[in-house]
């Protein structure tokens, strides 16, 4: 179901690719939803919890995302 959530989220919003970006984006209160491939290191997933949003965890991999998303490398943390 997480999975249908971000091809969603694909098509209809607009991306945030990268734990940087996405921090930065929940910092300003821009992020409306996080997805968390299931081997995001528990440090990150830790630091993005502590901000008030939606936070998905995939039951897919970082190379699984990245396959889902079209893009040649692999993606720990997206948002939109």
């Amino acid at each position: 179901m997480s999975i249908e959530k971000l091809k969603k989220a694909l098509r209809e919003e607009k991306i945030i690719y990268g734990i940087d970006n996405t921090i930065k984006d929940l910092k300003l209160g821009k992020a409306k939803c996080v997805f968390l491939a299931k081997n995001c290191p528990d440090k990150i997933r830790e630091e993005i919890k502590k901000y008030k949003t939606e936070v998905i965890e995939l039951e897919e991999s970082s190379d699984e995302i990245a396959l889902v998303c079209k893009r040649p490398h692999q993606i720990i943390v997206l948002s939109c």
